[in-house]
């Protein structure tokens, strides 16, 4: 059977370590305790500081990376709790992102995506639009 992996890739307004990032520093783990709990996770990419920094040349990025039973686990999780009520804030601590800045795709019970693959896919969806490759959460 397969499972539904998804990346999204967010630019932060500034480091980890400045003030600005704060509330997002501190609601990281929590968050991530509450995915874990959650009907139909399976699995988080996580780095040794927990959430995953990639360095370029405008601004570090933060890439999430998780693999969940089906996709309404993941929508439940993304919109209906305590997540939900963070993504309010997302423009406090994230600038405005190339779009999509979230890919999804299915891989096989068992499969763990690295985050090269994960944003091997984002980069496809982004030029070729949804495919059976990658797709998006609107499609």
């Amino acid at each position: 059977m397969a499972q539904l992996a998804q990346v999204n890739v967010s630019l932060q307004r500034a480091p980890m370590r400045h003030r600005t990032m704060a509330g997002f520093v501190a609601a990281f783990d929590p968050v991530a305790r509450l995915a874990a709990e959650s009907p139909g996770f399976v699995w988080h990419h996580r780095s040794d500081t927990g959430h995953t920094v990639l360095d370029d040349e405008r601004r570090p990025q933060v890439v999430n990376l998780t693999v969940w039973r089906d996709y309404p686990s993941l929508h439940e999780f993304v919109y209906r709790s305590d997540h939900g009520r963070l993504l309010l804030r997302r423009t406090e601590w994230f600038l405005p992102t190339p779009q999509p800045s979230t890919a999804l795709w299915w891989v096989a019970d068992g499969e763990r995506p690295t985050v090269e693959q994960a944003l091997a896919r984002l980069r496809h969806l982004r030029e070729h639009g949804p495919t059976p490759q990658a797709f998006s959460l609107r499609r």
